[in-house]
């Protein structure tokens, strides 16, 4: 548990989480992304609260990353769980969530 509040493995999961969503969607993309007008207050919490844990302030740094990952993406939960809602109409799922329904362990 104290490994999760360590200030540098926090420093470098957020390096690599920039560093992936740019390689994936590209750098321009990425910055289109952050960089939209009705997005810079979450941009602003979420790259404030990794400068926050640079600073080895993990646990506040952590509380702002957290406000502003949902202030980014928060118009993708609402697809995200309409996909979630919408699972029971693919084959193979459907199947197993009968199957999963029809067993029940107490275990």
């Amino acid at each position: 548990m104290l490994l999760y509040f360590d200030s540098v493995l926090l420093a470098f999961g957020n390096l690599l989480f920039l560093t992936g969503l740019s390689l994936i969607i590209g750098l321009r993309k990425t910055l289109s992304f952050f960089f939209q007008r009705h997005k810079l207050k979450g941009t602003s919490f979420f790259l404030g609260g990794v400068v926050i844990v640079l600073l080895r302030w993990p646990l506040l740094g952590m509380f702002l990353e957290t406000y502003g990952f949902f202030n980014l993406f928060k118009d993708f939960f609402s697809v995200a769980f309409g996909f979630l809602g919408n699972t029971s109409n693919i084959p193979f799922l459907s199947m197993l969530f009968r199957r999963l329904q029809g067993t029940s362990s107490m275990v």
